[in-house]
């Protein structure tokens, strides 16, 4: 019997693989996006993004398809950069440079990782939508050098930064596990796996 193929709606190596490890104990098999698609997250939501990217390459694959869409959201700042994490400045150094000094000395640095998750059928239909959040705070510098928000996003519960977690610890305290976690029953049910 050939394994069930679920394509990942996403063009980032990393995320794709991060995906994979927590869909790691179903038999499917998963592949990421065609690399010449980029689609443009144009949503006023996380979902919105997620919907975007999934229902397109559902289409274009016709395959089982997840995709979503994650931010960080900075509580003294209301909540942003939130669905603009990716486009709150040109390059990564450039984006933390920017948290922290809108954050400056204050006290208060409270955030969240928010991860939306959503499954399509080969036609384009949702069949489910997860969210998932990671609490922690924002870091007065990176943990390390060359890294994204990860590396100024210290998660209390794991005691190192988001970008330090293991594959496991991703599935159990990251944003995107958490999310993972709940689509995967409607996978084992749709595949009868």
């Amino acid at each position: 019997m050939t394994k069930p193929l679920i394509t990942i709606a996403s063009g980032n190596d990393k995320k794709v693989a991060e995906i994979k490890a927590m869909l790691g104990p179903l038999p499917i098999d998963v592949q990421i996006q065609p690399r010449n698609i980029e689609i443009e997250e144009t949503g006023s939501s996380y979902l919105e993004n997620a919907l975007l990217k999934a229902k397109e390459i559902a289409s274009i694959t016709n395959t089982w398809t997840i995709a979503d869409d994650s931010g960080l959201e900075v509580d003294a700042l209301d909540g942003k950069p939130g669905i603009y994490s990716a486009r709150y400045a040109q390059s990564n150094d450039e984006k933390i440079k920017k948290i922290l000094h809108a954050l400056s000395n204050t006290p208060y640095r409270s955030a969240r990782f928010h991860s939306v998750m959503v499954l399509c059928n080969p036609k384009g239909n949702t069949i489910k939508d997860s969210e998932g959040i990671c609490w922690g705070e924002i870091l007065r510098e990176p943990a390390y050098p060359g890294g994204e928000f990860e590396s100024i996003f210290w998660v209390r519960e794991a005691q190192c930064t988001y970008g330090e977690l293991s594959n496991e610890q991703l599935t159990r305290l990251g944003s995107r596990g958490k999310a993972a976690r709940v689509i995967a029953p409607f996978l084992r049910n749709e595949f009868h796996i």
